[in-house]
């Protein structure tokens, strides 16, 4: 699968599960509305003070799960971290683009955006038998 289409993909779902890594290293996940940046980075955001970001301080690795009701799946490995600058904005636009209803809350300062820069995904289309899946090209 090239990238353009888990771009495609991501945007489409929306929604994903986000897996940290917790203190004591167990897993941590939460359910989350998210997008992608043309570049193909995904983008949430998350309150301050949630263990999502305590976990993201300890330790940048994440994987994401996107999809699944409609029988396919995005599965993602990554590290996340908080952009600054020129990325901030930019990530900030895609997010917004997707979630327009959010604006409001990027002017909490008790609000985070999360980036995950993908190093490793895969797709799966499970209605076909056999299953197809996919490496996505991260190029």
């Amino acid at each position: 699968m090239r990238a353009e289409r888990m771009i495609e993909y991501v945007r489409a779902q929306g929604w994903g599960v986000l897996s940290t890594v917790g203190p004591e290293g167990s897993p941590h996940s939460a359910f989350l509305e998210l997008t992608a940046t043309d570049a193909g980075e995904l983008v949430c955001n998350a309150r301050s003070g949630s263990r999502k970001i305590a976990d993201l301080g300890r330790d940048d690795r994440v994987s994401v799960v996107i999809g699944g009701l409609d029988g396919t799946t995005l599965q993602v490995e990554g590290v996340a971290d908080s952009p600054a600058g020129g990325d901030q904005e930019r990530c900030t636009a895609a997010y917004l683009a997707a979630f327009p209803q959010y604006a409001a809350s990027f002017d909490d300062p008790g609000v985070v955006l999360v980036r995950v820069i993908p190093n490793w995904a895969r797709h799966g289309d499970y209605r076909e038998r056999p299953a197809a899946i996919e490496s996505v090209d991260l190029g």
